[in-house]
């Protein structure tokens, strides 16, 4: 019998055919907040929203599983189109990528956040007061002139954005079963590097000694004064977008966490917008050499996971005001959702379902109000996240029949 792997064997290439827009306003979804009912998006206006959806088909998205949280790269990779937990990578492998790091099969990547421990060793503030990247750049290159080496291995850091840098270590013997060091919680101390297999205990030995030496070497810093590192991963090379589904693909994205997983997917992902407004011009100037546009906003969530209820309404107004760029290209398919939930009120990534927008010729409308209320009794349903990519082949004509 022969095996089938859908919807990538349905997918049809070397043909002109419908065009993709996914816009990704990270951690989307909300809760009701309590003297209103309404969640963020709800609260939110949204003309522009609100008219596409009355010409759009509605749902809900389920990223990993019913009462699973996702992080942004399970959230991502589901988007498109791989299953999360089987395609499982570490935010290590993500960042470097996004930074532009030539990952080599075997290297092994960790995300890291700049924070500030006190002086009973207890974890202050787990970024550090966000710092400016100009900020962050200076205490990453103060670690990385003062740091010491073993001969027998390349080790690489990276300052990412912000609070945040990367971490790449090269050489042979290499795992990647590191537990996370940082404790996700102020007022606890950071966790010790541990290895989860013994094929990872070379590895565990590394980065316990280049955290001792940040500690170290960052003892003068007022708030910059400690790495947590979570997210290990062994880079493998994925199946790429043209690869699975003949799409050309291309990312327009502010962080570089999400130009990584653009890359490990194959996309395009040079394109660095430094706001908004420059994410939708560079849109515009791709539209048109690719198929498929992975657009993504991050304000939603960073307010999110600040609690601040009144920003993330103002986030998701300020896309709005940009759509009609957007709808003004006329892509055969344009879709709107999330990775993943961050509700101000819970302040941190959640498990409740996302809203989701599918906009095409194909559609079936059934509200003219884009928000979780809405999405609930939209005709797409609760869907899971791994399946939204069949759904944007199908609405751009672009699977073939199954069977005869």
């Amino acid at each position: 019998m022969t095996q089938l792997s859908l919807p990538d064997d349905l997918a049809t290439r070397g043909e002109a055919r419908g065009s993709i827009i996914m816009l990704v306003l990270d951690g989307l979804g909300g809760l009701p907040h309590p003297d209103t009912g309404r969640t963020e998006l709800e609260s939110a206006c949204t003309p522009n929203l609100d008219v596409l959806a009355g010409r759009s088909s509605l749902g809900m998205l389920v990223p990993v599983g019913h009462g699973v949280t996702p992080g942004s790269g399970p959230g991502h990779l589901s988007l498109f189109g791989y299953d999360p937990i089987e395609s499982m990578i570490g935010r290590g492998v993500l960042s470097a990528l996004g930074v532009g790091f030539a990952l080599e099969p075997g290297d092994v990547a960790a995300r890291l956040n700049l924070a500030n421990v006190d002086s009973e060793g207890l974890v202050a503030d787990r970024r550090a007061g966000r710092p400016m990247d100009e900020d962050g750049r200076r205490v990453i290159d103060k670690v990385r002139s003062g740091l010491r080496v073993p001969d027998d291995v390349e080790v690489t850091l990276i300052h990412e954005k912000e609070h945040r840098a990367v971490l790449v270590l090269r050489g042979s013997g290499l795992g990647a079963g590191l537990r996370d060091t940082d404790p996700q919680r102020t007022g606890l101390p950071p966790l010790p590097a541990t290895a989860s297999d013994s094929g990872s205990e070379r590895t565990t030995e590394i980065v316990r000694d280049f955290l001792d030496q940040t500690g170290e070497i960052l003892f003068d810093e007022p708030v910059a004064n400690f790495f947590l590192a979570r997210g290990f991963a062994k880079y493998v090379p994925y199946l790429t977008f043209e690869e699975r589904y003949g799409l050309r693909a291309v990312a327009v994205a502010k962080y570089p966490m999400y130009r990584g997983v653009a890359k490990l997917v194959g996309m395009n992902a040079d394109a660095v917008p430094a706001s908004n407004e420059e994410t939708v011009s560079l849109l515009e100037d791709h539209f048109g050499d690719y198929d498929f546009y992975f657009v993504h906003f991050k304000d939603t969530d960073s307010c999110g996971h600040d609690g601040d209820f009144a920003g993330k309404v103002s986030a998701i107004e300020a896309v709005d005001v940009l759509l009609p760029r957007v709808t003004a290209l006329e892509p055969s398919v344009l879709i709107v959702t999330g990775d993943h939930s961050t509700p101000a009120l819970y302040r941190e990534h959640s498990w409740h379902h996302v809203p989701l927008l599918i906009a095409s010729e194909w559609a079936r409308p059934s509200s003219a109000e884009f928000g979780e209320s809405a999405c609930r009794g939209g005709d797409l349903g609760t869907l899971p996240g791994k399946d939204l990519l069949s759904l944007a082949l199908a609405h751009a004509v672009r699977l073939d029949k199954y069977g005869a």
